[in-house]
């Protein structure tokens, strides 16, 4: 059993401990119009400076004057509402699935030349796990530096002779907040707060992120049954989606890595060279957005100011649904204004109890006007979105209250158009793929389905 299909079961292991928990989300029901702007968006180059006045206005007239969203209005709200500035002369590649992903970071990996971090939720001992270690350990013994940080809940079942044999080859390694308490180098102990990123940086110059983790899940793509019908049920490809990022942005991912990596361990990083001079090597434009625990919720901050400026569409494609109330409200909102509200989700789900959790709230979302399809043949575990077709984030955080209240999450997001194309033809082929969810047909679900719905939301409320 991979760590991934424990995690359900650790939830009743973990419901004693969050019961008692107080945490909630802040109120933003009118972020859009209570947050008080920044005059001009910072934008930053690839030397750290800020852009001077008239170049920056004709930098934002320039990108995105044809977009339905007010971008330059968005990027001011966006900016005070989280502090992080955006990011200009970037490449930014989407990564459609597994495969193409490991390819990428397999080929980046294998061109290291100073130093590689990792940063990820779940890393198995299986094929591809060990093909992975066996990389990192390669590298290492080449004289590259390599730091991998792991989620200890991510990797419960895993053996730590696994990790041990990475370190003794020299690899550097930290479990993010143990579950032994007496592991923990500090004393802030939190059982329930997990790492949940997915991040690997390679010399400094080139990261990744989204939702894929080391895994040997994701060995298929997500379209192999769809093109071949009369496979197994069992062998289900994985739907995921990453970007490779390389440019002036890669220093903020940087920056967040060493920051987790100080507040788990008391050893310093091993020397090298993690921020060498950046070249503009793009035109994205790139904001590049961190949250963890007890912090500023950024990225919900993020999602829910998209979400009120939206103008035309909002795609959102979610591998674990369960929104709170604020966030069904400015979904409803939107939709009522006009905006075409479609959301991708599991047909077929790896955590039961998240998959009835969501479905609990079909009824008000399919009432206020919100389209809902399943994606098929496939196990969902995408977390992107895409809003008036210049609005893009893709990241590891799940629009549920676990990523937003005690998960650490990363996303990029990443503003322009053309990249926004790139993400509504990959939309629409998960669309392709899917069964739409009427009202109609929602109505004639079991009542067993109606009872699990209900007991699932409960639990997913303290979870």
């Amino acid at each position: 059993m991979t760590a991934r299909r424990m995690q359900p079961c650790l939830t009743a292991l973990l419901l004693c401990w969050t019961l008692a928990a107080c945490a909630s989300l802040p109120n933003v029901k009118n972020l859009n119009t209570t947050l008080e702007p920044v005059a001009k968006p910072k934008v930053i180059t690839g030397k750290g400076a800020v852009l001077n006045v008239n170049s920056r206005a004709a930098l934002l007239n320039k990108r995105w004057a044809k977009s339905g969203m007010d971008l330059k209005a968005q990027a001011a709200l966006e900016e005070a509402a989280t502090g992080v500035p955006l990011i200009k002369g970037n490449k930014v590649t989407l990564l459609f699935d597994g495969p193409q992903t490991m390819e990428a970071m397999f080929q980046a990996i294998s061109e290291a030349k100073n130093s590689i971090n990792l940063e990820t939720y779940i890393f198995d001992q299986d094929p591809l796990g060990l093909k992975f270690a066996d990389m990192l350990i390669e590298k290492q013994q080449a004289g590259v530096t390599v730091n991998v940080i792991y989620d200890s809940v991510g990797t419960l079942g895993v053996p730590q002779a696994f990790f041990e044999r990475m370190r003794a080859a020299g690899v550097h390694l930290v479990a993010f907040n143990p579950v032994n308490p007496a592991k923990l180098k500090g004393d802030d102990w939190k059982i329930n707060n997990r790492d949940h990123r997915k991040v690997l940086i390679v010399d400094g110059k080139t990261a990744f992120t989204g939702g894929v983790n080391i895994s040997d899940t994701y060995a298929k793509s997500s379209l192999f049954r769809s093109k071949n019908k009369s496979a197994d049920k069992s062998d289900v490809g994985w739907r995921d989606t990453h970007v490779k990022v390389e440019g002036p942005a890669v220093a903020a991912f940087q920056w967040l890595f060493i920051r987790t990596w100080a507040q788990q361990d008391q050893a310093d990083l091993p020397d090298a060279n993690y921020f060498p001079t950046l070249s503009e090597v793009g035109d994205k434009l790139v904001r590049v957005v961190a949250s963890e625990p007890d912090g500023g919720f950024e990225i919900y901050k993020a999602y829910i100011l998209a979400i009120q400026e939206a103008k035309k569409s909002i795609h959102i494609t979610s591998a674990y649904f369960v929104p709170d109330q604020q966030t069904v409200d400015a979904l409803v909102a939107a939709a009522k204004r006009g905006v075409d509200v479609t959301v991708v989700l599991p047909g077929v789900s790896d955590s039961g109890l998240v998959f009835h959790a969501g479905h609990a709230l079909y009824d008000k979302l399919l009432a206020g006007g919100i389209r809902i399809f399943h994606l098929k043949l496939a196990v969902l575990h995408a977390k992107t979105a895409v809003i008036d077709g210049a609005w893009s984030t893709v990241g590891s955080t799940n629009i549920d209250m676990r990523s937003f209240l005690h998960n650490s999450e990363l996303n990029v997001i990443v503003l322009g158009d053309s990249f926004g194309r790139e993400m509504e033809n990959a939309f629409q082929e998960d669309l392709r793929d899917s069964e739409e969810i009427t009202r109609a047909k929602w109505e004639t679900r079991p009542i067993a389905d109606r009872m699990k719905e209900w007991a699932a939301r409960f639990m997913n409320y303290w979870l």
